[in-house]
C-alpha cells in the first residue's frame, strides 16, 4: 500500500493548484511570516531560474528560503559555508527551509589517542 502525500489534510494536486495566500495557511507561523515579507533578490533569482528550467541543477547560498510547491522536483545545491550540498526537493519538504537539509557541521568520530595527543598518551606503548 502506497502512502499518499498530504499536508495538513490537503493532497498534492490541491496544493499545486493553490495560490500563495492559500498555501500560507498550511505552513507554520514563522515560515508564513517570512513568505508574507517577500523574497530577497537572490531568492527571486533562484525561483525564476527554477521556473525557467526545473530539471537543471541550481546553486544558491539562500539557506533561509522557504520551500514552496513550485520548487518540488528541483535539484538545488545549498551552500554550507564550505561546499554545495545537493538537495533534491521533495513534497515532504514543503514549508521547511533549504538550510535544514544541508548540514553545516560534520559528524566527528574520535579514535584511540595517538602519539602526542595528550600527556597521558606518552605512556601508551607505541607499536
Amino acid at each position: 500500500m502506497i502512502k499518499k502525500f498530504t499536508l495538513r489534510g490537503k493532497d498534492w494536486d490541491t496544493i499545486k493548484a493553490m495560490d500563495t495566500k492559500q498555501f500560507l495557511a498550511l505552513v507554520p507561523s514563522r515560515e508564513r511570516r517570512a513568505l508574507k515579507r517577500g523574497f530577497t533578490v537572490a531568492q527571486k533569482k533562484l525561483l525564476t531560474n527554477i521556473r525557467a528550467n526545473p530539471k537543471k541543477f541550481h546553486r544558491t547560498k539562500s539557506r533561509q528560503l522557504v520551500i514552496v510547491p513550485e520548487m518540488v522536483g528541483a535539484k538545488i545545491g545549498v551552500h554550507t559555508g564550505k561546499e554545495y550540498v545537493t538537495v533534491e526537493v521533495k513534497q515532504e519538504m514543503l514549508g521547511h527551509r533549504l538550510g535544514e537539509f544541508a548540514l553545516t557541521r560534520k559528524i566527528v568520530k574520535h579514535s584511540a589517542p595517538g602519539f602526542g595527543a595528550t600527556r597521558s598518551s606518552k605512556y601508551v606503548p607505541l607499536k
